[in-house]
């Protein structure tokens, strides 16, 4: 009688799963890992392995439910029944090593002034296909077990673009989360490609097969991190780094920055590659595409895209108004992300360099969510920005004061992604 109360609990929780297409991160992981595991008897000691078990040990933390108004709060060892913990031998949970600012201080990326697209799927309906996007592939919005918000989730060999492609200037950035991890259990190798080029149909996801349009730069991540670059006349130069790989279902953050002929990749904090002369004079993307095979899996969000170098200096001297992007937060959280230290230091460079100069940090809210709530979140980060500035960066206290505006003062309708992504936003005003 147990052992059917048991199978009817396990068949309940595989349909509620499936319904709401969430995808279950750690099992996946999990049954890589055991497999493998298995195999050790007879191939000796799979160095391979070893590595995916220490990028997804902290994959093992449950997750309670929210309560209304809260976010969720993660389970550890010492809150969690037996029941609970995860049925791994080797693999223990480990303590919250949430990467610290200091550990990107050498990340030198500076998010574009100006957003231009952001999309982090949360307008799409569970297991629909987001409608800006286009794919000869298969793909669906989906949630996981682990990470939170919706994700793009990429399955099948093909390819995901914008629908319409996107005409972008001399200088831009674009950034997203990424995910990544096998198609098929005990496999090592695993890559996604994304592409930026120069397409002559944007609509046309098939064009020119493996080398699309006019020209551009191939790039691959996963188990290694590649590039080839080619124009009309062929491939012009690639290179590869074996050692800039991504653990299967962990979260990562690419980041990709192009100035005219340059383009600087950056994997969280540690930048992968850089090349000065990788487009020709002249050239101008209009076309960026995921391309998926059958090595991997790959879910994205928070995909976005942003145009200019903000000049920081003028700005904020002069005009006495800095509006910048390139602070960042989780939903509902005041911390401020480590992916924010290249832009802190641009103005901590400023505020140090000119110690007469006193400023005031707003910080401003989309308006989802309670009014209220949004008040007293938007304070609380322009305070977290302050602590970093004063802390990490050695700017004088006395310098700076703080307030929170919420979503009382928009610079744009709250009505698209875009706009939204608009609104959430720091101010620093000279007094």
């Amino acid at each position: 009688m147990k052992a059917s109360k048991i199978l009817f609990a396990f068949i309940f929780c595989l349909a509620f799963f499936n319904v709401n297409a969430q995808i279950d991160i750690e099992g996946k992981v999990k049954d890589q890992t055991n497999n493998r595991a298995n195999n050790k008897v007879d191939q000796g000691i799979d160095e391979g392995l070893n590595q995916v078990e220490d990028g997804v040990k902290n994959l093992f933390k449950k997750k309670k439910k929210s309560t209304e108004g809260e976010e969720a709060e993660e389970q550890t060892e010492g809150n969690i029944t037996e029941d609970q913990k995860p049925e791994v031998q080797d693999v223990k949970p480990s303590s919250d090593t949430k990467t610290s600012l200091a550990s990107y201080s050498k990340f030198d990326f500076i998010p574009g002034e100006k957003v231009i697209f952001y999309d982090d799927f949360t307008e799409v309906a569970v297991g629909d296909f987001p409608p800006n996007w286009n794919t000869n592939a298969s793909g669906e919005v989906v949630t996981t077990n682990l990470f939170p918000g919706n994700w793009l989730n990429m399955q099948s060999s093909g390819s995901i673009a914008l629908d319409e492609g996107i005409m972008l200037p001399d200088n831009y950035t674009i950034e997203f989360d990424v995910i990544t991890f096998p198609m098929d259990e005990g496999n090592t190798f695993y890559e996604s490609g994304f592409y930026l080029y120069g397409a002559n149909n944007p609509k046309d996801l098939s064009e020119g097969g493996a080398v699309p349009g006019i020209g551009g730069v191939k790039m691959s991540f996963g188990s290694r991190s590649s590039y080839s670059a080619y124009d009309e006349t062929g491939y012009t130069i690639d290179g590869m780094k074996e050692n800039a790989t991504m653990e299967p279902g962990e979260k990562y953050r690419l980041s990709f920055w192009v100035q005219k002929t340059r383009l600087r990749v950056y994997l969280d904090q540690v930048k992968v590659f850089d090349l000065p002369k990788v487009f020709k004079p002249g050239f101008q993307c209009n076309m960026m595409r995921f391309e998926l095979w059958e090595s991997a899996i790959m879910m994205v969000s928070n995909f976005r895209i942003a145009a200019g170098l903000p000049d920081m200096r003028n700005k904020l001297l002069t005009d006495g108004k800095l509006v910048t992007y390139g602070i960042y937060f989780d939903v509902n959280k005041d911390v401020v992300k480590p992916e924010s230290y290249g832009t802190l230091k641009e103005i901590a460079g400023i505020l140090n360099e000119v110690p007469d100069v006193k400023v005031k940090i707003f910080g401003h809210t989309d308006a989802d969510g309670d009014d209220a709530k949004n008040m007293d979140l938007s304070k609380r980060r322009a305070e977290s920005v302050k602590a970093e500035l004063v802390k990490s960066f050695g700017v004088k206290a006395d310098q700076m004061t703080t307030d929170g505006l919420g979503e009382t003062k928009p610079v744009a309708p709250n009505d698209t992604p875009v706009n939204k992504a608009l609104n959430r936003r720091v101010e620093f005003i000279k007094l």
